[in-house]
């Protein structure tokens, strides 16, 4: 049972597409509200769903056809509005909800919109399970659906917000504050754009926000974790102690030190594994990264006595692996950081949090605490098709294998399909920068012709 032989809808992030067009519909979103409905009604109790949803304007038509297809498979819905992503999956599991959703597209631009859904313990629901679902949304529901007595009913849950912010706040140790820190605050003018600032204010940082006001189009729109030019300008303009950029639905960080130069995931999860390992909380002997994470984090970790456990792309690969291993850090070179003893789900905000408590704490300027280990070269580029993904053509896995025998043994070749748009990923890392160009610019050009 793979995800490109019987997944048809979901992809390594919920649903995601262009909106008001396949798989972005208000019907789509209709029968997706009934299908999960009617899988999560176990038992006689009154079940209850959380939407929540980033600052697109296609939100508008997405969250009522979600509202109603939960409430015509028999489920209350509580309306949480623009809140993170992180934040959907901490009330699904502090209210003791059935499901939570989220409608958001995270980084892509506002024409593009998104579907997550969290099980009552906060996580991402597994591949198995979004594969019921789809299963169901392809049937008739008409005769499981609600009686006319039994249909739900919509709330809205007017302090959303607040909730979000102590459960941030409160990842720091008691006592610790943010007094005389500096702080550039990028939202992207996405999900975050009040609650972020709000938390670090109550923290006492000055902070400096960017991106915060949406107006529907121009969420990430050269603005967030990825597109942070306008962070480190702003930092080195108010002359801040760091740069915090987060993504449209809050769930990524990336950072600027206090020179405007940017910190990374790999930089991130280094930095507060070596820190929680000093504490000894550091649970499982290691964390869990995927498979592009850089080879210096992988070899930092291994001088700290720690081991670095990959998985394929996708946050939730990554909690998953944070499960089954018993290890409480992981999280992706992009930003995504998973620290499971505050959240389930990636929460930029908490991750930047930790980081300001190692500044705090060591007194140590951003440039300082956060370059904690040398990346190798890598260099990763996109190739784009139409069609069928043509990585499986002989010839193509010929020129990965030669590639291969070019690094021998001193790097690694990493080439896979995106998993939200029709794009090969070529990426490659090792000791020769010249060599890694010479390899990822061959790899591209015969793909790309491939694909013409």
């Amino acid at each position: 049972m793979t995800d490109t032989v019987k997944r048809r809808l979901f992809g390594t992030d919920g649903i995601r597409g262009t909106a008001n067009t396949a798989p972005m519909t208000p019907e789509i979103a209709l029968k997706l509200g009934q299908a999960a409905g009617l899988l999560f009604t176990r038992g006689n109790h009154r079940h209850r769903v959380i939407i929540g949803k980033d600052t697109r304007l296609s939100g508008y038509m997405l969250e009522p056809a979600l509202t109603a297809g939960f409430i015509s498979a028999g489920m209350n819905v509580t309306l949480a509005g623009p809140l993170p992503t992180p934040a959907i999956a901490m009330l699904t599991r502090s209210l003791r909800l059935d499901l939570g959703v989220v409608i958001s597209a995270s980084h892509n631009p506002y024409e593009d919109n998104g579907i997550k859904l969290f099980g009552p313990d906060g996580n991402k629901l597994s591949d198995e399970m979004e594969l019921e679902i789809e299963e169901l949304m392809s049937q008739d529901l008409s005769d499981r659906l609600a009686a006319p007595a039994k249909l739900g009913r919509a709330s809205r849950l007017v302090d959303a917000p607040g909730r979000y912010i102590e459960a941030a706040k409160s990842s720091l140790e008691r006592g610790l504050r943010l007094d005389g820190l500096r702080i550039v605050l990028d939202c992207a003018n996405g999900a975050a754009y009040k609650v972020a600032p709000a938390a670090l204010f109550e923290l006492g940082a000055e902070v400096i926000p960017l991106g915060v006001t949406p107006d529907g189009f121009n969420i990430n729109r050269d603005a967030g974790s990825t597109a942070p030019r306008q962070l480190c300008e702003a930092v080195l303009e108010h002359g801040a102690h760091l740069g915090i950029a987060l993504d449209g639905d809050a769930d990524r960080v990336i950072l600027a030190d206090e020179q405007g130069e940017i910190i990374d995931g790999d930089q991130i999860l280094g930095l507060i594994a070596r820190d929680l390992h000093a504490q000894g909380r550091l649970t499982g002997g290691g964390i869990v990264a995927t498979v592009m994470s850089n080879l210096g984090l992988e070899r930092f970790l291994a001088g700290l006595g720690l081991k670095l456990h990959r998985t394929k792309v996708g946050d939730r690969y990554v909690a998953e692996a944070m499960r089954e291993l018993g290890i409480n850090l992981g999280g992706e070179q992009s930003g995504h950081v998973i620290l499971s003893d505050f959240a389930t789900t990636g929460d930029g905000l908490v991750a930047a949090l930790q980081v300001l408590a190692v500044l705090v704490r060591s007194g140590q300027r951003a440039s300082e605490a956060c370059r904690v280990f040398a990346p190798l070269p890598q260099l990763l580029r996109n190739v784009r098709y139409a069609g069928a993904s043509p990585l499986a053509l002989p010839h193509i896995q010929a020129a990965i294998a030669t590639a291969e025998l070019r690094l021998n043994g001193a790097g690694r070749v990493l080439i896979r399909p995106s998993g939200t748009e029709p794009l090969i990923r070529v990426m490659a890392e090792g000791e020769d920068s010249v060599l890694i160009n010479e390899i990822v610019s061959g790899l591209c050009e015969t793909i790309a012709e491939a694909a013409a």
